[in-house]
């Protein structure tokens, strides 16, 4: 059995994720570093990532706010923000010792999560 060697997570610093998406991530008590975005619908989503955990967090609300989905996962490698003309993205890349995958969540013009974890 091979050991899990450590990866570390890279992040943006908060300007880019500004100059990509448009909002600045806020902290929480723990320090992870947080954003809230809402789609034209009123749905909303947050978004919290700790490079040091190497981990991620997202909370999606409908527009009632009620929670409709609270993800959790560990061993992240690399985060990054995109913008397109109509779009915005968010890409996190996971490494664990067996499988790896990307998962990427279109933020504007509406919310979408697409996941992928797959063993090597």
């Amino acid at each position: 059995m091979k050991a899990d060697v450590y990866r570390e997570f890279l992040t943006p610093d908060d300007e880019e994720v500004y100059e990509a998406i448009g909002e600045w991530p806020d902290s929480d008590e723990s320090g992870a570093r947080v954003l809230t975005v809402q789609d034209n619908s009123g749905q909303s989503l947050i978004f919290s990532y700790d490079a040091l955990a190497r981990s991620v967090r997202i909370r999606w609300m409908n527009d009632r706010g009620i929670e409709m989905l609270d993800f959790f996962r560990e061993s992240a490698t690399r985060l990054s923000f995109t913008s397109g003309q109509s779009t915005k993205h968010i890409s996190i890349d996971f490494h664990t010792g067996e499988c790896m995958g990307t998962m990427e969540i279109q933020v504007t013009p509406h919310l979408s999560v697409r996941d992928r974890l797959l063993f090597q």
